[in-house]
């Protein structure tokens, strides 16, 4: 029988997991952003092929869509878009974290909240990235981007600005 577990993390719980995120991409800054997205993507890889607690196998989903925002050529993010990401990831990819990793069963349920919370602050990101990838499949379907290559990149230029000011309006309006 499943069990519903419900946390509510204040302003002060809040900025306290923020700190760490960004103690997680200080610690690392020898490691540049191509070796962090690497290494997350390794650890997604093998974290998929073992037996993991369900709110954790849940987010891996997750955490392959935010990798592929990154490293999306096609999408290109400013710093501060990527930094959540790639400080997200890193904590992530760091197994002595708050809950060290090797602890059966709680092990990533730190690293299950910081994908959430990433998720939550990228919230208008990842749907302007959705509905980018969306649209350039769409294309793809249609055939556009073999027939007429020069229009279908023409077309995906204006929809990704269009995407792309809608996000930072958005992120700007609640900020």
């Amino acid at each position: 029988m499943p069990y519903k577990l419900t946390i509510e993390l204040s302003d002060r719980d809040l900025r306290h997991f923020r700190r760490e995120l960004k103690k997680a991409r200080d610690s690392v800054q020898i490691a540049d952003d191509d070796e962090i997205l690497g290494a997350a993507a390794d650890l997604v890889r093998s974290m998929k092929g073992t037996d993991l607690p369900d709110f954790v196998t849940e987010r891996l989903d997750q955490l392959e869509t935010l990798i592929a925002m990154v490293t999306d050529e096609e999408w290109p993010l400013d710093d501060d878009e990527r930094n959540p990401v790639l400080s997200g990831l890193a904590y992530l990819c760091d197994p002595e974290d708050l809950i060290p990793d090797d602890i059966p069963g709680i092990g990533m349920l730190d690293d299950a909240v910081m994908i959430e919370l990433v998720f939550r602050e990228l919230r208008h990101e990842l749907e302007a990235y959705a509905e980018f990838v969306a649209y350039r499949e769409s294309l793809l379907k249609q055939s556009v981007l073999r027939r007429a290559p020069e229009k279908a990149a023409a077309k995906i230029a204006l929809r990704r600005r269009q995407l792309l000011a809608r996000m930072r309006r958005r992120r700007q309006k609640d900020a």
